[in-house]
Parts: structure tokens; sequence; C-alpha cells
């Protein structure tokens, strides 16, 4: 005998079709969430010309004490280090680090450490972002078991990072029309399966409301879906995503020859 087919409750019908009707929490008098979240730093660095006229053995013994720095910070188990070069990719910046952890506390403790470094002295910080990971509010009728707010950076040869800024009137639309918008959002992004978005949220923390991260092996994939987005309605929304930044994924003391 065939077996009789799942019958779905309608509850649980409508809870995948759900989304959150109360963002703000005024109606339900959502209580403060105070469950434990990673914290995420983008550390850019630009390095002083004069470094590259040291000679040969100072600025291989200066590099070799940041990168014993990095390297030890990136072998501790509560502590996330990645590092990517921008050497030839961008004016502004050489390279940066990418920091995660749940005490921010620790971005200090390691960048006190660098600072202490003679290479420190001849770097300087254009540009330091810092957010906190959390779950979307716009994904819930796509997976409504939820999902870990924890991430796993740097899985692509290159990581595209920008700053990210909506309209104030964004947050004057109904949830309706925003989860319809966010809904074309990711159908417009299904597509492209090689790049994967971290996206982490600055309110309150930072300059701008979220930092946008993608990973992926080819830019070429990701300059395709940047443009393909520009035609969503929610890119009417925005207000600010520069600067962007293109990085190289590569080890510190690969990152440390770009340089000099």
């Amino acid at each position: 005998m065939r077996p009789e087919p799942k019958v779905r409750k309608l509850s649980e019908v409508a809870t995948r079709r759900m989304f959150d009707l109360d963002p703000a929490g005024l109606v339900i008098d959502k209580a403060p969430d105070r469950a434990r979240r990673q914290f995420l730093n983008y550390a850019f660095f630009k390095l002083d010309p004069a470094f590259r006229r040291l000679s040969e053995k100072a600025k291989k013994a200066a590099k070799a004490e940041f990168a014993a720095v990095v390297e030890a910070w990136s072998a501790r188990e509560d502590f996330i280090v990645r590092t990517y070069s921008l050497v030839g990719l961008r004016a502004d910046v050489d390279f940066m680090i990418w920091r995660i952890a749940f005490d921010p506390g620790l971005f200090q403790a390691m960048q006190a450490e660098l600072n202490r470094t003679a290479l420190a002295g001849y770097l300087a910080q254009p540009y330091s972002f810092l957010s906190m990971q959390k779950r979307s509010i716009y994904v819930d009728r796509y997976n409504p078991e939820g999902e870990g707010v924890e991430i796993r950076p740097g899985e692509g040869k290159y990581l595209f990072v920008y700053p990210f800024v909506k309209k104030r009137e964004w947050y004057k639309l109904s949830p309706h029309t925003r989860q319809g918008m966010m809904d074309e959002h990711i159908y417009l992004s299904a597509p492209f399966t090689g790049v994967r978005l971290n996206t982490s949220y600055s309110y309150g923390i930072d300059d701008q409301e979220f930092v946008v991260a993608f990973d992926a092996d080819h830019p070429q994939e990701f300059v395709d879906l940047v443009h393909r987005l520009r035609f969503s309605e929610a890119s009417l929304y925005t207000l600010r995503d520069t600067p962007m930044f293109a990085c190289k994924k590569k080890g510190i003391r690969e990152v440390l020859e770009d340089l000099a």
C-alpha cells in the first residue's frame, strides 16, 4: 500500500509564510535580546612608503614581528582572523585584517599588541568597521526553522566589503512592502551560488547600519550579481554603499611581502 501523504497543519504553512510584522517590537513589547553574538571588525591598513626605504634586514625583522602577533591571535580558539591584500587593487589601503570574536575587547587587545611592533610605526588605518552578527528579519519565510548566527568567514579567494546605509524612507515602509522588495532581492541573487553573503549590523556602534561582505572565488560573478541587483526596487532605498573594497585572501606573511 502506498503511504498516506503527510498533511501539513495550517499553522505550519502559515509559519513558513510569516514574516516580522513588528520588527521594532513596539506592539509585542519585545524584551531585550542579550544572547551571545559574534562581533566583527574589518581593519584596513596603509603603509607609509618610508618603510620601503629601510634596509632589507630591518624590513624583514619588522614584518616577521608583525606576522608573529597575527599568527598567535589566529591560533586562539576564541578568535577568528582572516587576512587580505589590497596591494594593486586600491590606492588608499594596502591590506585588511578581518577579526571576529564574541568579545569586542579582544579587538583592542590584538591591536594593542600590533601597535607595539616596529611595523606599526609605518602604518595608518584609514578605515575600520565594527559590526555584529544578527539573523536577518527577512529570511524567516525561507528558513523558519532558524539558522545559526555564527559565520564561517573567508571561504572564498576574494572578499568584497563595503559599509551600507539605507534611506530613512525604508523604515517608514510597511513590513509587507519591505518584505516584498527583499523577496525580489533574494530571488535575483539565487542563481549566483558562488557568492556567499556575510551581512552584519552596526546600528549604534559605528557610522554605517550594516557591513556587507561577500566571499567569492570568481570576481566576475560578484560584478554580475551587483549589476543585476541595481535593477531591484530595494536599491532605490540605498543611501550609501561606498567605499567598496576588493580584497584578495592571503596569509599574513604573503600579505606583508606585497607591501615591501
